[in-house]
C-alpha cells in the first residue's frame, strides 16, 4: 500500500519530463535548424512554461496528474536548486555577498514603504496589500501562503495576490534576462544581482537565470541570482512575524506562527552542494580525478532538467482566467511592486558601481 501512495505522483512527472522534451525539441528545431544558430539564442525553460501554459488554459488537465505536477513544481525545483550548487567553486558568493545583502535590505524596504502609500490612495484592503507585498519583495507565493495565517486572510484574498504575483513574476521572468545583459553589458555579477532581486519567486528567478545562462552561456549569472534570491527568501523568517505584529496589533486573538514552519530549509541543501563540489575539488582533481568533473556535469544537467521540469508544472498551473479576473487596483500595485523593485535594484547597483569601483 506504501507504493501506491508514491506511484501517484509518477503520471505528473512524466508529464513535466515530456514538456521538458518538447521544449528542449523545439529549442533544437528553431534555433539550429530553421534559424541556423549553432546555439540556439530560445531559451528552452522558457519555451517549457508558455507549453505549460498553452496546455494549462486550452486543455483540462486531468486530476490524475496534478499530484505530480505539485510534487514537480515544489520538490523537483528546489531539488534543481540544491544541484546549482555544485556549480560554486571555494568562495565564489564571497565576491557578490557584501553588495547582496544590503541591495535585499534596500529593495525590501523601498517596496514596504511605496506600497503604504499606494494603499492609501487607492484604498484596497490592508491584507491584500500585505500579501502582495511580502510577495513582491521575498519569495512570491511561499511567503504569501506562510503570511496569509498570521493575517488572517481568506481564499479569495490569497487567490487574488498569488495571481497578481504570478502575472508580473512572469512578465519579469520572460524580460529582465535580455534587459539585464543590455544594460549590465554581460557583467555576470550585475545581471545575476538584479535577476535575484528584481523577480518574485524562486522558481521565477531561476528560469530567469537559466534563460540568461542559455542565452548568453553565462552559468555564474544563474549562480549569483540563485543565492541572491536564497538571502533574499530568508528574510522571510523576520518578514512574518513583522507583519503579523503590523497587523495584529491591538488585536486581542493573534494567531500562533512558527519560525519552523516558514524557514526555507531547501537551502540547507543548497549550502551542503556548495560543501561537497568545494571538499570534492580539493580530494579529486589533486589527482585530476576525470570521474569528478563527470559528476559535475551529470549534477549540472539534473539541476538544468528539474528547472525545466518545473518551470513546465508551474506553467500548467497558471490559469489566466483568475489573471483576467483581477481587479485593476491590486493590479496597479502588483506592476507598482514590481517596477519599484527593479528600479530600486538598478539605482543600488549603479551607487555601488561609482563608489567601490
Amino acid at each position: 500500500m506504501v507504493y501506491k501512495k508514491y506511484l501517484v505522483v509518477v503520471p505528473g512527472i512524466i508529464l513535466a519530463f515530456v514538456l521538458y522534451s518538447l521544449s528542449q525539441g523545439f529549442n533544437n528545431i528553431i534555433g539550429i535548424e530553421l534559424l541556423e544558430y549553432n546555439k540556439s539564442p530560445i531559451s528552452t525553460a522558457m519555451i517549457a512554461i508558455l507549453l505549460g501554459i498553452f496546455f494549462g488554459n486550452f486543455f483540462k488537465i486531468r486530476d490524475t496528474f496534478q499530484k505530480g505536477l505539485d510534487f514537480t513544481r515544489d520538490y523537483l525545483l528546489k531539488l534543481g536548486i540544491i544541484c546549482l550548487g555544485i556549480q560554486l567553486k571555494p568562495f565564489e558568493f564571497l565576491d557578490f555577498g557584501k553588495i547582496a545583502i544590503p541591495l535585499i535590505l534596500i529593495c525590501i524596504i523601498s517596496v514596504l514603504v511605496v506600497i503604504k502609500l499606494l494603499i492609501k490612495k487607492l484604498k484596497i484592503p490592508t491584507r491584500m496589500a500585505y500579501l502582495i507585498s511580502i510577495g513582491s519583495t521575498v519569495c512570491g507565493t511561499t511567503a504569501i501562503m506562510a503570511t496569509a495565517p498570521v493575517i488572517r486572510a481568506n481564499k479569495s484574498e490569497v487567490s487574488y495576490a498569488i495571481a497578481n504575483i504570478t502575472l508580473f513574476g512572469i512578465l519579469s521572468m520572460l524580460l529582465y534576462p535580455y534587459f539585464a545583459n543590455f544594460y549590465f553589458e554581460g557583467n555576470s555579477l550585475f545581471a545575476g544581482l538584479f535577476l535575484g532581486t528584481a523577480i518574485h519567486e524562486t522558481s521565477q528567478v531561476a528560469a530567469a537565470g537559466l534563460i540568461y545562462d542559455q542565452q548568453f552561456n553565462s552559468p555564474e549569472t544563474l549562480n549569483i541570482a540563485t543565492i541572491t534570491k536564497l538571502i533574499r527568501n530568508t528574510s522571510l523568517i523576520i518578514m512574518i512575524p513583522l507583519f503579523a505584529f503590523l497587523y495584529n496589533r491591538g488585536h486581542t486573538n493573534e494567531k500562533n506562527y512558527s519560525i519552523l514552519n516558514i524557514f526555507p530549509y531547501f537551502v540547507l541543501g543548497f549550502v551542503g552542494m556548495i560543501i561537497v563540489r568545494n571538499v570534492g575539488d580539493q580530494i579529486f582533481l589533486i589527482d585530476n580525478t576525470s570521474n569528478w568533473n563527470e559528476m559535475i556535469n551529470f549534477i549540472k544537467t539534473c539541476s538544468k532538467i528539474f528547472l525545466t521540469m518545473a518551470m513546465a508544472a508551474i506553467g500548467l498551473s497558471t490559469n489566466l482566467k483568475d489573471i483576467k479576473n483581477m481587479g485593476h487596483k491590486p493590479f496597479i500595485v502588483g506592476f507598482v511592486s514590481m517596477l519599484t523593485v527593479g528600479i530600486v535594484s538598478i539605482l543600488t547597483i549603479e551607487i555601488y558601481l561609482k563608489l567601490f569601483t
